[in-house]
């Protein structure tokens, strides 16, 4: 099952954070949830449930 770890606010920081935990070996998936403008996407970071503690340290570990 894949848990929700983070809310990014555009695509940008979306696709660093997913770089960020990939680099570390962690499977992520980016979805669209919302569209608050006309460019300015909010999109779900989402990783499997058992990886979702290291996640959260390479989160806190990068200043997402």
């Amino acid at each position: 099952m894949w848990t929700v770890v983070y809310m990014a606010q555009n695509k940008e920081i979306a696709e660093k954070l997913k770089e960020a935990l990939e680099t570390e070996g962690i499977l992520v998936k980016v979805n669209p949830v919302s569209q608050k403008e006309k460019n300015d996407n909010y999109f779900e970071i989402s990783v499997p449930e058992g990886e979702v503690e290291e996640a959260h340290s390479i989160i806190i570990e990068k200043g997402f």
